[in-house]
């Protein structure tokens, strides 16, 4: 090995520190961020935004294929069943986290989901129906993957560090999913439906190589130095974590409620959207032959407004939220919003006033309650972050669905209007809030200064 002159050392060395500075006061106009913690934070909402461009793209697939070869009351029905699965799923994931390190975690079940959307690709060419197996995988795939990416930076960063960055880092995945939406809409029309699937798993290998670049910058980080970082987790399983800890547990029937207002509010606009759709086609406007490209262009708009809002709050609006009313005050501003719109839709169920709705709550969902419910696990155990989180963010969630389905299979039944739906959810916004009540409680008793 040559060994350079000690000459080019000192120059380069300052290039790169200069670099540094200049990331850390660009990254401060949005948060407080301190020496050689910006490229850390740039880093992570790197690798966030291509998580959410990848799912929005997938998102959009998603709902072109299922509504249009099952329609509103399927995807509801599907949504239950990813719950089921999950049951197997979660205790498989904590099982191979407890045998192996961080980054072969985080790696290796990156490249299992992203092999994946080769072979959805390899069936729909071939003509199979894929919409329902399709739709139950991206649920598993979207809160699996991102719970663990959050999990990582839960990790990497303390309660303080955490509490600055994260809404830096969250601006990546506003900002993936804002350009996410827009991305499938227009290329949708033009590449197709099944290649969306490939352009998606090209950007979870990015993604892998973007987590490798993080081990360059452990200053970034309080605690990747650390060597229990790297050693496997505790054997301790997920479900037991909850079980055991009234904090995670509050937490767990938070996603439970949170979701099961987010899905029926879903249902409602899907149940919306089918209607537009069958009624331009009854019309002659469009033809059957168009129905998904209908409803996957709607979607697309839709999520594109969605995520610009979510985009537009995490920049501006969550690093100031933190600093003022800091994670407990921020709980409860998503199920005031979820109250109110939806006493809104049920005085006037009309199509463009859901649409509105939904874009508020999903936009503040994203961004502000987002970083809010990410912040929650800073002062938990790492095996809280990756196994307890894993569960909460995918089981719990998706229970939401088997909750949400039940109410829909009722409300099929015995013929629910869209009105009907709206005042059912705010009454379970008003249990939310008094849900968020206690996690404020028992999360100042983990960190009185956040």
């Amino acid at each position: 090995m040559i060994d350079l002159p000690a000459a080019i050392e000192p120059a380069s060395a300052p290039r790169v520190r200069q670099e540094r500075q200049l990331t850390d006061r660009f990254l401060s106009l949005f948060a407080e961020v301190r020496s050689g913690e910006g490229i850390g934070a740039l880093l992570l909402g790197a690798y966030v935004f291509l998580l959410l461009e990848s799912y929005y793209i997938l998102k959009t697939v998603r709902e072109a294929l299922i509504l249009s070869e099952g329609g509103a009351e399927i995807k509801a029905y599907s949504s239950a069943a990813q719950a089921a699965l999950l049951l197997l799923i979660i205790p498989a994931y904590s099982r191979f986290a407890s045998r192996v390190n961080r980054d072969r975690l985080v790696t290796s079940v990156t490249i299992f989901f992203a092999s994946h959307l080769a072979i959805f690709y390899l069936l729909g060419r071939a003509g199979f129906h894929v919409g329902i197996l399709f739709f139950l995988w991206v649920g598993i795939f979207n809160v699996l993957v991102i719970a663990q990416f959050w999990a990582l930076a839960n990790d990497l960063y303390n309660a303080d560090q955490g509490k600055r960055l994260l809404p830096i880092v969250g601006i990546g995945s506003s900002l993936g999913a804002w350009l996410g939406s827009i991305h499938a809409a227009q290329l949708l029309p033009v590449v197709g439906t099944f290649e969306l699937m490939l352009v998606a798993a090209g950007l979870l290998v990015i993604c892998v190589l973007v987590h490798r670049l993080l081990k360059r910058f452990p200053n970034a980080f309080s605690k990747f130095g650390h060597a229990d970082a790297e050693k496997p987790l505790g054997r301790e399983g997920a479900f037991r974590l909850i079980l055991n800890s009234r904090y995670l547990s509050c937490i767990a029937v938070l996603m439970l409620i949170a979701n099961l207002v987010n899905t029926t509010g879903e249902f409602m606009l899907s149940k919306l959207v089918v209607e537009n759709a069958d009624r331009l086609i009854a019309s002659g406007a469009a033809s059957m032959g168009q129905k998904a490209a209908i409803i996957g262009s709607f979607y697309g708009s839709f999520f594109g407004w969605v995520n610009l809002v979510g985009m537009l709050l995490q920049v501006f609006v969550v690093s100031r939220i933190f600093k003022y009313v800091g994670v407990r005050g921020a709980l409860f501003i998503l199920p005031v919003i979820a109250f109110g719109s939806y006493g809104l839709v049920a005085v006037l169920p009309m199509l463009g006033l859901v649409r509105v709705a939904k874009v508020m709550e999903n936009g503040t969902d994203y961004s502000i309650q987002n970083t809010t419910r990410q912040a929650l696990f800073l002062p938990t155990s790492r095996e809280a972050k990756y196994k307890a989180k894993a569960a909460i963010d995918s089981f719990f969630w998706r229970a939401g669905d088997v909750l949400s389905a039940t109410l829909v299979f009722i409300g099929v039944r015995y013929g629910f209007s869209v009105r009907s739906y709206a005042s059912i959810n705010m009454g379970l916004a008003l249990i939310w809030i008094a849900i968020v009540t206690v996690i404020a409680r028992e999360h100042k008793k983990l960190s009185p200064s956040a």
